[in-house]
């Protein structure tokens, strides 16, 4: 599918999972390079930055919204030229739509200008998918919040479910974002012969965009980790208190069971007649002992 936009002289052309015939009209429409025209055509495995002539291309992962895919990243090809952006995608990525619609409504209110070039839509639109990461990260963010005050109101052990596809999902977001920061580096070199020396400002603005979203995750991954010790350790403490209980309970009935085991043996081998004086001795005795033991754990502070 293809979907074309333009403003003035500009032209953004968006593709999702494009066909060879596709491929071969842009070919011809906008000079591209063939090895570039390749990359359009099946996805990539890495990530990269490559310039050709007057065209800059690059490959962009970028971590997938909740409901925006079926796989933790989602790859976008840019192949940036004087007067003209192509995109290449093979899943729906959301911000791009909010982006498309942005565009078409500054091209009916006319807000652009005549020296706007295939770079500045590109820096605005990697702009746009960051600050989407932004907002994703906030709603991770309440995610934890909620999972903090579950925590203790003693719902540990759904938590540690939580916690961890929690903190599965900031893995992967930092994993499609780490790459980033080396690709918006090598483009400086590259955009700026295509566009000049003053389009550095642009893109040092959209690395600024990028550290800020790396900057909320890496935070995120600390409460994560903060809130699986807390939770670990209420576990924990849980487990050690029942496991006290247990022990007490083992101490306080074995000389008891001891004394019970003792009592049958010598059922055995005496007259019922002459067992039961015994027995309530031995009755009298157990709960005697039981007593002293109670109030022996209780002033331990065992029970």
């Amino acid at each position: 599918m293809v979907s074309r936009y333009a403003q003035r002289n500009l032209i953004w052309v968006d593709l999702v999972s494009p066909t060879a015939a596709e491929i071969r009209a842009l070919m011809h429409e906008f000079n591209l390079d063939q090895s570039i025209a390749q990359e359009l055509v099946m996805p990539s495995y890495r990530q990269k930055v490559e310039k050709r002539g007057d065209i800059t291309a690059a490959v962009l992962h970028f971590p997938a919204l909740r409901g925006m895919g079926s796989r933790p990243q989602q790859e976008i090809d840019f192949v940036i030229g004087k007067n003209f952006l192509i995109t290449t995608r093979y899943e729906t990525v959301g911000p791009l739509h909010a982006f498309a619609k942005t565009f078409e409504v500054n091209t009916v209110l006319g807000r652009n200008q005549a020296s706007m070039h295939g770079g500045h839509l590109f820096v605005d639109m990697v702009g746009s998918l960051y600050q989407a990461l932004v907002e994703e990260a906030e709603l991770l963010h309440q995610e934890l919040n909620n999972i903090e005050d579950r925590i203790f109101l003693g719902d540990e052990k759904r938590m540690v479910a939580e916690l961890s596809q929690t903190g599965r999902t900031i893995h992967d977001f930092r994993q499609a974002l780490i790459p980033h920061h080396e690709m918006l580096r090598s483009m400086v070199p590259a955009m700026t012969r295509q566009f000049g020396q003053e389009f550095v400002h642009y893109l040092n603005e959209l690395e600024g965009v990028y550290m800020r979203v790396e900057r909320t995750l890496t935070n995120l991954r600390e409460v994560v980790s903060e809130l699986r010790e807390t939770n670990n350790s209420l576990l924990s403490t849980k487990q050690n208190e029942v496991m006290k209980i247990f022990t007490v309970l083992a101490f306080f009935f074995f000389p008891l069971n001891f004394i019970a085991e003792v009592f049958m043996m010598y059922s055995y081998t005496h007259a019922p007649a002459a067992e039961i004086p015994v027995f309530m001795i031995t009755v009298s005795g157990m709960a005697f002992l039981a007593v002293v033991l109670f109030l022996y754990f209780k002033r331990k502070g065992w029970l």
